[in-house]
């Protein structure tokens, strides 16, 4: 299933509403870092690969705009490890 995310620049984070429901991966901006801190899916809407669909999306955007990331969230963390073609974007 496609999923329309947005960056809400705002409330630091890139979001996602699915059936009424906010999921998101939340960070803190650093200097030319991004620090994933914590993925949010409801569990109602969980199972639907919602959380891997936004951490991509926040990958991707890292990469774009040239930041490194930092993976403090667990599931990020866990994300990163399967997906190796990141490796590039983490912060040393």
């Amino acid at each position: 299933m496609d999923y329309t995310i947005k960056h809400n620049e705002n409330d630091f984070r890139f979001e996602t509403e699915v059936d009424g429901y906010l999921a998101y991966v939340e960070y803190t901006p650093l200097d030319k870092e991004l620090d994933l801190i914590h993925t949010w899916v409801p569990k109602e809407i969980g199972g639907k690969g919602i959380a891997a669909t936004l951490v991509k999306f926040a990958m991707d955007y890292a990469m774009e705009n040239h930041f490194k990331v930092v993976p403090t969230c667990p599931y990020v963390k866990a994300f990163l490890i399967r997906h190796e073609e990141y490796k590039e974007c983490l912060y040393d």
